[in-house]
């Protein structure tokens, strides 16, 4: 498949999007089936399953075992469409992620000055002492590197900037274990991490973003 043709489940996904917006379909409505979706758009099951999953994903629909899928209360499709199209199109996506990424995260980290509360502190305290143990056993702590990051957008309390980060991340998650096995990456990254932590935890703002703004430029994600 060449970079300028779109993935079949991309264009199920618009296409879904067209079924919404022409059955009126709102908060709480009930999605047609996937054999119905297959038959309507006359497409694979497994191209519909896969648009589903995505949709799932960005927290747009949710599957309820027995009963079939559910618009969840929120309104933004396009978005869907904008997004995908930059996360599962070829390589020449990655400087678009890594910008989105950084922007994404710089942000949430700003709300989370003024919404963190004391119990994502102590997680990013725990995160960061897991990370010393696991450096000083001679592994990579790769969970703890995500964990640390996704605490952070968590504890800025928007549920969708959230999910917009987890799908960058989660797509691109290899790049985080090729940044840390850079030669001497890992030490600085953890010394970075602590730094970010120390002024999250005064909730001085204007230190954490500069930490981070120079956490996420030394990453190279």
């Amino acid at each position: 498949m060449s970079s300028g043709q779109p993935k079949v489940y991309i264009e199920v996904i618009k296409q879904i999007n067209n079924i919404i917006n022409d059955d009126q379909l709102g908060s709480g409505d009930k999605l047609p089936s996937e054999r119905e979706l297959s038959d309507r758009l006359d497409v694979g099951r497994s191209s519909v399953r896969e648009a589903l999953r995505a949709l799932e994903l960005l927290d747009l629909i949710e599957t309820r075992r027995g009963e079939g899928t559910y618009i969840k209360p929120f309104g933004s499709y396009r978005l869907v469409e904008i997004l995908l199209s930059f996360l599962l199109k070829d390589e020449n996506a990655r400087k678009d992620l890594t910008e989105t990424r950084r922007i994404i995260e710089l942000e949430a980290l700003k709300l989370a000055c003024d919404r963190i509360t004391e119990e994502y502190i102590e997680k990013l305290y725990q995160l960061l002492v897991q990370a010393k143990e696991e450096w000083a056993h001679g592994d990579l702590p790769v969970e703890e590197d995500y964990l640390f990051h996704r605490t952070i957008v968590e504890a800025c309390d928007n549920r969708l900037l959230l999910n917009l980060w987890v799908s960058l991340v989660e797509y691109n998650k290899v790049a985080i274990e090729r940044s840390l096995k850079r030669e001497g990456r890992m030490s600085l990254a953890l010394i970075e991490h602590e730094n970010i932590y120390l002024a999250l935890k005064k909730r001085d703002c204007k230190q954490a973003m500069l930490a981070m703004s120079r956490h996420l430029e030394n990453s190279r994600f």
